[in-house]
């Protein structure tokens, strides 16, 4: 495949949504052909499991639900859309993939990792990104990030800063254990700045492709 696949991770709040626009812009400057998506959704299945998952509700949801439904709209967004674009060479930009799952329902839920790695295996039989950029800040920030944006929160967005404290430090311990793939970005910064540090993550990307 002569296309490359990256994502953005982060807890709610930080500034994700913003980056996305300019690493798909970036690229595309570079003669890039980009693909933007999401999980969960990316798919008209998976948008449709994201409703349910984002929902709020008075009922809770199964832990269990919650982890298979991620993963049954990743496995759609796999086979109909990454994979697809990757073969076409183009370059696909994911608002969140596997690292979420681990991070949400594994350090958040409390969901045992090995359950999870099971089901990565299973779903992505080896797939992953090319590279992942991790968006850190404080929890608390990230949290007043929400409150400022006056709208109804989503069913993550609801929880409690001890979770969101759980799905943080899941993170940093991936990044830890994965250097090369996930990259980590102070998003406590001004955006610009923040956007500094991705072109010189990007260009070193663009380089490696020698495309």
């Amino acid at each position: 495949m002569n296309g490359k696949f990256i994502s953005i991770e982060g807890i709610e709040g930080a500034g994700k949504s913003t980056q996305l626009q300019f690493i798909a812009d970036y690229l595309r400057y570079q003669g890039k052909h980009v693909v933007v998506t999401r999980e969960p959704g990316g798919t008209p299945l998976g948008e449709k499991i994201r409703e349910v998952l984002l929902k709020p509700t008075d009922q809770a949801m199964a832990e269990d639900t919650e982890l298979l439904l991620m993963f049954a709209a990743r496995a759609e967004h796999i086979q109909q859309v990454i994979l697809p674009a990757l073969k076409r060479g183009d370059w696909v930009v994911s608002d969140r993939f596997v690292d979420a799952t681990f991070a949400y329902q594994g350090g958040g839920r409390g969901i045992d990792e090995q359950r999870i790695r099971q089901l990565a295996e299973w779903t992505l039989q080896g797939f992953q990104t090319d590279v992942t950029f991790l968006f850190d800040l404080p929890v608390a920030l990230g949290q007043t990030r929400v409150e400022q944006r006056q709208q109804q929160k989503d069913r993550f967005e609801q929880e409690k800063k001890a979770f969101f404290e759980r799905v943080k430090n899941c993170y940093l311990a991936r990044a830890e254990a994965e250097p090369e793939r996930i990259k980590l970005i102070d998003a406590s910064q001004s955006i610009a700045a923040i956007q500094q540090q991705l072109s010189q993550q990007l260009d070193q990307l663009v380089d490696k492709s020698g495309l």
